[in-house]
């Protein structure tokens, strides 16, 4: 059996197909998203771009397969608010539990504390024990709870908010 040796890059235009993919089964399949069509390549590339104007957007992949991909971009628009960082991160779905998710993490913390970001936020739908998990493995803190705020799959669904304040430590 070979060594896992994945290695992350920053995304780039020919990504756009795999991360749709990915991301398709968690809108068509989950609450973790509350988009309810899937999405095209073409608009996963718009997204891509858009991202990168402002923010980061990584993939992490192994033997040339993408595993995931995870992005961090400003959390609200105004001048104020540019040191905080929303973030967002999607695993292929059959190889969750790898300590992906963490590496990712890992890097885009990093990077956010380099480029001197103070805060990076994340939205989290419940329940989603393994999302909980993975952002207080980094030390984020739930800020707020938004009780029945979307609407899939015939129910109501809450949402939390937990926030890394990064030079606090």
């Amino acid at each position: 059996m070979k060594p896992f040796s994945p290695k992350i890059r920053t995304a780039l235009a020919s990504d756009a197909g795999t991360l749709a993919s990915i991301y398709n089964y968690y809108i068509e399949n989950t609450i973790i998203t509350f988009e309810v069509s899937p999405i095209s390549n073409l608009e996963m590339l718009k997204r891509i771009q858009q991202v990168l104007q402002n923010g980061r957007w990584i993939v992490i992949e192994s033997e040339g397969k993408v595993l995931g991909y995870a992005y961090s971009d400003l959390w609200n628009n105004r001048s104020a608010y540019e040191k905080t960082r929303e973030v967002w991160i999607y695993l292929d779905n059959t190889i969750t539990g790898h300590g992906i998710g963490k590496m990712l993490y890992k890097d885009l913390i990093s990077d956010a504390r380099k480029k001197g970001h103070h805060t990076l936020i994340g939205g989290i739908s419940l329940p989603n024990e393994a999302s909980i998990k993975l952002h207080e493995h980094f030390g984020f803190k739930q800020a707020a709870h938004y009780r029945e705020v979307g609407f899939k799959f015939g129910k109501w669904i809450d949402v939390c908010y937990w926030q890394l304040i990064l030079d606090s430590d």
